[in-house]
């Protein structure tokens, strides 16, 4: 049985970055083309500390969903329900000039992802894309992967808190309030609350079993059963935080669902949105 399984999202990701850019002019910068998307970034990082970790989701036929798809299966992660539709797989543009950062997203395929192409959701953790939740395409499906999970950890990440607000805060509570666990970043935890900062996480630790909220330079706070648990963040020059907080929540919930000590499992969560934020690659090289 896998240990976490990530419904939702398999992207792949076009980089640009230059120091400044020239409305309708040419500048020089670096351009990478890379896999990602929340639910295989997640996945990624779980396997690399340690979980067996499996996606749900959808790419196209085309070379993307193929180099997409390959690149999983190379880090160790289970692609057996990674499904083809004749789509376009789905993209993401982030555009990164003098320390802003813009981004684009094609859901392509992901929106193309059916009820009937989810699998049995049996594993330690599910973690539940909340880009699939708050979108259609894609909310029926995300709500019956909630509905039909069969695991002791249920978890939903708040996604983007543009669109929280478009989709409705009461809506979203009601929504995800068969889940254990809310995994949110400080502005969509304040969103969801009314709150700011450990006071957000306190509050949603009083909704689910588990809240996790990440708060960037002030590090992490984890509310699991009413207690809460803080981890500092290092001090890190960033290069680009595109899907630190995915990988946070996959080895959060992977270490959680092995039986490892929540400050343990915090700590090592923290240390993986590290590393991506300051890092160049989005994916580990290999798997652990």
């Amino acid at each position: 049985m896998l240990d976490l399984l990530c419904v939702g999202d398999v992207m792949l990701d076009v980089r640009v970055g230059a120091g400044a850019l020239a409305r309708g002019g040419d500048v020089h910068g670096r351009v990478l083309l890379r896999p990602g998307g929340t639910s295989a970034n997640a996945a990624v990082w779980a396997a690399w500390s340690g979980a067996r970790a499996g996606v749900a989701a959808a790419v196209g036929t085309d070379l993307a969903g193929s180099l997409c798809t390959d690149a999983l299966r190379e880090r160790g992660v289970d692609v057996g329900a990674v499904v083809r539709h004749d789509e376009e797989t789905g993209v993401m543009l982030v555009v990164t000039e003098e320390g802003e950062r813009s981004m684009v997203a094609d859901r392509g395929a992901n929106a193309a992802l059916t009820e009937d192409d989810l699998p049995s959701l049996h594993a330690g953790a599910v973690l539940v894309s909340g880009y699939l939740f708050l979108q259609e395409p894609g909310h029926s499906v995300a709500a019956r992967a909630i509905d039909a999970g069969r695991t002791p950890l249920l978890a939903l990440d708040a996604a983007s808190w543009p669109l929280v607000e478009a989709f409705g805060i009461e809506r979203f509570l009601r929504g995800a309030g068969a889940c254990d666990a809310i995994l949110a970043n400080e502005r969509e935890a304040s969103v969801l609350t009314g709150n700011v900062g450990e006071e957000a996480a306190k509050a949603l630790g009083q909704r689910f079993r588990i809240a996790a909220v990440k708060r960037g330079t002030e590090g992490a706070v984890l509310v699991i059963e009413g207690r809460p648990i803080r981890e500092p963040a290092r001090a890190i020059v960033q290069h680009d935080p595109t899907g630190a907080g995915d990988a946070f929540d996959g080895v959060l919930l992977g270490a959680l669902a092995r039986g490892i000590e929540p400050e343990e499992a915090l700590a090592s969560a923290c240390r993986a949105g590290e590393l991506v934020a300051a890092g160049p690659e989005t994916w580990p090289e290999v798997a652990a």
